[in-house]
């Protein structure tokens, strides 16, 4: 079996995350979510992995190279193009369109092959799926999940006939014209046949396009419906639930990373607390080179990422805090998500740091207490 990795996406729903990130590289725990992925296949023996990419390309190229620090191999495929000005342009061809310019290149797809979105982390038993893929005679599955049925407005879902075969799509249907509660996990497995059905240089979806051609067409096409966990980052509010729940052991094979000094408190190398005053509830990881100054509290869970600086009185509530992130003398975050000139709390609401009077977060690589124009007046006063 090989896998094919959906990459291309410009992730617009999780900004401001992505403003810098492609979304495959959002990390959990401090991983880019798409390495989890890539660890699942090889775990299961998948050392094939074809990754379409456009937006922030070289981003996930320069992490993943070649994949054998995975025990893989990993090709890339970008869409897009360079103007007359050289600038690469992304242009994403659909997630069907850029299977097809695999296909015609190089001719990757000549085996079964999974196919998944890299942006959610999932812990499918590949081989059983596999298994039922193949004794149904399928040249098409879509790996399902049963959801609440007061949830079917959030997912697309599958409708099948008793027998697994799929019938039609509901996309986002409301709960009272839904014909199914079981949701498409973007999980697919396709037989090399499967291909030969994408038009050429053509922008195409595998969901909204290819999906129904293969109804159309009779093709053998069935569902699997199973239980397994599938966590999705659709939204920021789905990154920090997301968050919360890794951080809390919401799934069994993901650990925090860091040494353990007290219940619940995880640290990484070279970090220092200062103890007087201060109050950490687990589960709180600190990550390597970080401060944490006298009379702060931490409630988690919540994840502070390396290189950070909480300032003296500081209070942090079940927060996820990226990188190199400085929280000012006695400022309060509370459910939030900070990534560099950006907070958003639970619900999405995005705040810029230069909307704040009294500024609660800056970047911890800046050592001046000072903004640099503030210091620039002063010289030229000075003089």
């Amino acid at each position: 079996m090989k896998a094919m990795i959906l990459a291309a996406g410009k992730g617009t729903r999780v900004r401001p995350l992505t403003y810098d990130l492609p979304k495959p590289m959002i990390p959990i725990l401090g991983k880019p979510v798409m390495a989890y992925l890539i660890e699942h296949l090889a775990k299961y023996g998948v050392r094939d992995i074809m990754v379409n990419v456009s937006y922030l390309h070289e981003k996930i190229e320069e992490y993943f190279a070649d994949g054998h620090q995975f025990g893989v191999q990993i090709g890339y495929s970008f869409e897009g193009y360079t103007n007359d000005e050289g600038e690469v342009v992304p242009e994403p061809l659909g997630s069907a369109g850029g299977m097809k310019k695999i296909q015609e290149f190089g001719g990757f797809f000549d085996e079964t092959t999974i196919v998944m979105c890299g942006d959610a982390v999932i812990d499918l038993d590949i081989q059983s799926a596999l298994f039922e893929h193949k004794r149904k005679g399928a040249l098409a599955s879509i790996i399902t999940k049963e959801v609440p049925w007061d949830k079917v407005s959030d997912y697309g879902v599958v409708v099948t006939d008793k027998d697994g075969r799929i019938q039609a799509f509901q996309e986002k249907p409301q709960q009272d014209q839904a014909l199914s509660n079981h949701a498409s996990t973007g999980i697919y497995i396709f037989e090399p046949a499967v291909l030969d059905l994408i038009p050429a240089d053509t922008v195409f979806d595998i969901g909204s396009q290819l999906f129904p051609l293969l109804v159309e067409k009779g093709i053998p096409f069935f569902a699997q419906n199973r239980t397994f966990n599938w966590i999705d980052i659709g939204s920021v509010k789905d990154f920090w639930s997301v968050s919360q729940s890794m951080m809390s052991g919401g799934l069994a094979n993901m650990t925090i990373p860091g040494v353990q000094i007290d219940d619940g408190i995880w640290v990484g190398l070279n970090t220092r607390i200062d103890w007087e005053g201060t109050v950490i509830e687990g589960p709180v990881y600190i990550g390597a080179g970080t401060h944490i100054e006298a009379g702060c509290k931490i409630v988690g869970p919540t994840w502070i990422g390396h290189g950070s600086h909480i300032c003296a009185g500081a209070q942090i509530v079940r927060s996820v805090l990226f990188e190199y992130t400085r929280i000012s003398d006695n400022a309060h975050l509370d459910e939030k998500i900070v990534f560099k000139e950006y907070s958003v709390d639970r619900s999405g609401t995005m705040v810029h740091l230069s909307e704040l009077v009294n500024k609660k977060w800056g970047n911890a690589r800046d050592r001046r207490l000072t903004p640099r124009a503030e210091t620039a007046d002063e010289l030229v006063k000075a003089t």
